[in-house]
């Protein structure tokens, strides 16, 4: 640990010219990059922008608006008290309980980076878990140069050392803010995580298994032992079996709990089995738990070695035992269903408003919906569609890839487009879908409008200036698309599974509840069927404002369910 200080939570790290976490005299500093350029490896070097870095960077900065100053939680001593004025009344001893903790282990999270829904998961779970003060909350990713250098340049250095992994032995850098009440760690390596994207590497397999073996040497580094240790997906499965095998027997970690949350089974983490020992650096006593189907399986053996098990909705869980969701994983989940249970994913209801989002034409709530009105108009004027309120705009805003469903429309979508409707879709991925879609728009170009991008910018002005927003996933774990079309009063239609069934409830025309339309089987005239009712229900002014309503005052908030990953952790004692 830098300095050999404890980091700690309530023990402000002073930004008045005072010292911060790795902060001392200038000397000293200088003996800093010089150790850390002494102990740069060849393939896991920092260069010297890490070593500047590790110089310039030592008061902690708040982060524009929303981060305040690191704090630092003193160990709390027991306090005596007097229990009243009488002289020969014994003291009474109060024992102050530490605060439990817990370490949210993850490859991405909001605000610093992004690619999918863990980034929106990351970025909102630990700060609701947070704010109900019960546990001390921490996250920690790896430092990738595409986050944000304004938001780089006000991390805090803490310290360096060496990770061993397997045979190598590479530079690790620690930084660190705070934000929302949790404290951040960043893990800085420049050969790792100095890429142009954050997966999709060749190396991937190695450079998350210097990352989830860099996550426990922090915590020694640290002499910081949390309580529990949350891990999420296939990229920091190796956490958990490294903490189950090689640091078993370690002081400070055989205490700790684990859980492992399954946010999409379909990315495994699957690499050769003769990578184990000379890649990851596993035991031999581990490959009957990582060993799966002939390969090294890293997201297998976190289930099997994990002391509990999460995935991101109720039904998801239940799904995941049957062959066509679990991507071959269906007896390995049945055998571990004694300690799994599914919890639905939340939004950031500050981060996804439309009283508040600068990227609107017009801002408006769930009170007052007539600024949805001017978004889109505004939305039709913009993309050169015909500029009309009676019709029906039709928004698909996802990854392009098979599972989200569109396979689907594409064998219906010219019978979707005789209707008197029109057509937004936005997103990148598979490159048969990207011509199809481009080859819609200029068939229909007065009613389709293909954006082959991912905007956040963009997607926000689709939300809330469509009406239908659609989402026939084959399989969809959780979901956010279909609560944050909600949360703009956009009305879903989406295919019954996994988060999707949890969240949206089918319109009942005769009780006027529900907050979508919904069908069951994986069939394109089903799917069909269900728009065309979605077309007739707007065509009815006051019903439709009606599902409108019921949409846009969906609780889709953390509150619940950080009370449920609350007492998930509360329970592993």
């Amino acid at each position: 640990m830098a300095d050999k200080k404890k980091i700690t939570e309530d023990k402000p790290a002073k930004t008045s010219g005072k010292k911060t976490v790795g902060q001392k005299k200038e000397k000293i500093a200088t003996k800093k990059v010089e150790a850390t350029v002494a102990h740069a490896t060849e393939s896991g070097k920092s260069d010297k922008k890490t070593a500047a870095r590790a110089t310039k960077t030592g008061v902690v900065k708040d982060l524009p608006k929303r981060v305040p100053p690191m704090k630092c939680p003193p160990v709390e001593e027991p306090t005596t008290e007097k229990t009243s004025d009488n002289a020969a009344e014994e003291l009474a001893v109060t024992k102050v309980e530490k605060k439990k903790s817990v370490l949210f282990v993850a490859s991405e999270g909001l605000p610093f980076i992004k690619t999918g829904g863990l980034a929106d998961v990351i970025g909102s779970l630990p700060k609701a878990v947070a704010a109900r003060g019960n546990y001390d909350v921490r996250v920690i990713m790896p430092l990738y140069s595409g986050i944000d250098a304004g938001m780089r340049n006000n991390f805090a250095f803490v310290t360096n050392f060496n990770v061993g992994l397997a045979w190598r032995n590479q530079y690790c850098g620690l930084f660190s803010c705070r934000l929302d009440g949790v404290t951040f760690y960043f893990i800085d390596n420049e050969y790792y995580f100095a890429r142009d994207s954050i997966y999709g590497a060749y190396d991937d397999g190695e450079r998350f298994a210097f990352f989830s073996k860099a996550v426990l040497d922090t915590l020694g580094v640290l002499d910081y032992y949390p309580d529990v240790i949350d891990c999420n997906d296939w990229q920091s499965a190796a956490t958990i079996i490294y903490l189950k095998t090689l640091y078993a027997d370690k002081f400070g970690y055989s205490e700790i709990k684990s859980v492992f949350t399954v946010h999409n089974i379909e990315y495994q983490g699957k690499f050769g089995m003769d990578t184990a020992a000379d890649l990851f650096g596993f035991p031999e006593s581990a490959y009957g738990t990582i060993e799966f189907d002939g390969c090294l399986n890293l997201m297998k053996g976190a289930i099997e070695l994990a002391d509990k098990v999460v995935t991101v909705s109720p039904t998801y869980a239940r799904e995941l035992q049957d062959p066509f969701f679990a991507a071959g994983l269906e007896n390995i989940i049945k055998a571990n269903a004694y300690k799994m249970t599914g919890i639905l994913n939340g939004l950031d209801l500050e981060l996804y408003d439309p009283a508040t989002d600068k990227s609107l034409f017009a801002n408006y709530s769930a009170k007052d919906l007539s600024g949805k009105k001017i978004c889109k108009r505004e939305l039709q004027k913009m993309l050169g569609l015909p500029e009309r309120d009676g019709v029906p705009v039709i928004a698909v805003i996802s990854r392009l890839v098979a599972h989200k469903g569109f396979d689907l429309i594409k064998c219906v979508l010219d019978e979707l487009l005789y209707e008197d409707v029109q057509l937004v879709v936005l997103g990148k991925g598979d490159v048969d879908y990207e011509n199809y879609f481009k080859y819609i728009e200029g068939r229909y170009n007065c009613k389709c409008r293909a954006l082959i991008a991912f905007n956040r910018d963009m997607a926000s002005k689709i939300y809330s200036g469509a009406d239908i927003f659609l989402m026939p996933s084959r399989q969809e774990p959780c979901g956010l698309s279909q609560m944050i079309a909600c949360r703009y009063g956009t009305v879903p239609v989406v295919r019954r599974t996994g988060g999707l069934a949890d969240s949206i409830k089918a319109f009942n025309d005769d009780r006027k509840t529900g907050n979508g339309f919904a069908f069951n089987n994986y069939n394109a005239h089903e799917m069909l069927y269900v728009i065309k009712d979605a077309i007739y229900t707007y065509g009815n002014a006051p019903e439709w404002k009606k599902i409108e309503e019921c949409a846009i005052n969906s609780d889709f908030g953390w509150g619940k369910s950080s009370e449920e990953y609350e007492k998930l952790f509360d329970s592993l004692k």
